[in-house]
């Protein structure tokens, strides 16, 4: 098999004749010549198909390892994968995962007398009996926590459900969810995958074709698709996600090592780090380690004052760019230590990075 450099960069591009771009533009168009028979084309209007979506869903479902659909966010793509056996059962979701995901199905899942649980990413897990659907996160957001996708899909499957893994932390080159025994994995692709932070897009991947039909026709049917611009640039810059998350996940570890040795700082997570309580079982299925890690600081007030001390670290609720950031996970109703903060390391110059971030931890009122 070629390398994650080798298939970022050519993974969707089809063969190249003379005269012809090397990099092709996106195709602008919501209509499609219909032809006089009465068979239907591949792409006959802008919500059902578009060229330069499959470009972009051949390149990442070769990194997942299954059939990728695109839609229009990574909550989008969510949405989809709830719905699909909503009717069937109950869903099982993360409680320490992605708050919205939480959200979209207490209040717009159960009130049409969906049956919603919640477990810890690391378990406990209780009987599944009566689960469709379960939704894991690995690592979680923010906590940074981990499932064993494995003892999980064994599990799940043990029930009849599916599974399903939100893998947007991990990215596919950090994690390959169905290749560990998941029936569909999720993501939003603003993060990493994009990593220039000027792209909203998600998708789900899977090897059941009878899961993405039902997949495509929910993007048709409910309207979330990408547009062709988005996906074109999310392409575009999938083609350096193999170099980017090998200078984050590097920078992550740097940083880690310095929050360690601060007083000021306690409850750093990233489970790239041997110390790490998840990091075994990461170790187990990760293939790389990523960017993203967490710590917390003594309240409010000394998160406020490292940001506005920092020179390279950003305020933003994103993560995955090239940019470090850091967010004040509570503001947005996660139940978490009020100083708590995820970080998402990006692409400086690790020293430059890691003597801003000290500095910037000095500067802390005691």
């Amino acid at each position: 098999m070629i390398g994650d450099g080798t298939r970022c960069v050519h993974g969707g591009h089809p063969p190249v004749g003379v005269g012809e771009p090397l990099h092709p533009g996106p195709v602008l168009s919501s209509t499609f010549d219909l032809g006089t028979g009465d068979a239907v084309a591949t792409d006959f209007y802008g919500r059902a198909g578009n060229p330069t979506w499959r470009a972009l869903e051949s390149a990442i479902g070769d990194l997942d390892g299954g059939e990728c659909v695109l839609f229009a966010s990574g909550m989008a793509a969510i949405g989809a994968v709830l719905r699909l056996r909503a009717a069937d059962g109950a869903l099982v979701l993360p409680s320490d995962g992605y708050y919205l995901a939480r959200s979209l199905a207490h209040a717009e899942l159960a009130p049409l007398g969906v049956e919603v649980r919640e477990v810890p990413t690391a378990g406990p897990w209780p009987g599944l009996d009566g689960a469709a659907l379960v939704l894991v996160e690995t690592p979680s957001n923010p906590g940074l926590d981990v499932a064993d996708i494995v003892a999980a899909a064994d599990a799940v499957h043990a029930v009849g459900a599916l599974l399903a893994v939100d893998n947007t932390t991990a990215t596919p080159l950090g994690q390959r969810p169905l290749d560990l025994g998941a029936d569909l994995v999720v993501a939003s692709d603003t993060k990493a995958l994009a990593g220039h932070g000027d792209v909203v897009l998600g998708h789900v991947s899977t090897r059941d074709p009878a899961l993405a039909a039902a997949l495509r026709e929910a993007r048709s049917r409910g309207g979330a698709v990408p547009g062709p611009m988005e996906t074109w640039l999310a392409h575009r810059g999938l083609g350096t996600l193999d170099l980017r998350l090998e200078r984050q996940s590097g920078n992550a570890r740097a940083v880690v090592d310095a929050l360690l040795a601060h007083p000021d700082v306690t409850d750093v997570r990233w489970p790239g780090h041997p110390g790490d309580p998840a990091h075994a079982v990461a170790s187990r299925q990760m293939r790389r380690w990523n960017g993203v890690l967490r710590f917390t600081l003594a309240s409010e007030r000394a998160v406020e004052e490292f940001l506005a001390a920092s020179r390279l670290v950003g305020s933003a609720t994103s993560f995955g760019g090239l940019r470090s950031t850091a967010d004040r996970r509570a503001r947005w109703g996660d139940a978490v230590a009020p100083g708590l903060l995820r970080f998402s390391a990006g692409c400086e110059d690790p020293d430059d990075l890691v003597a801003d971030v000290r500095a910037a931890l000095d500067m802390i009122t005691r």
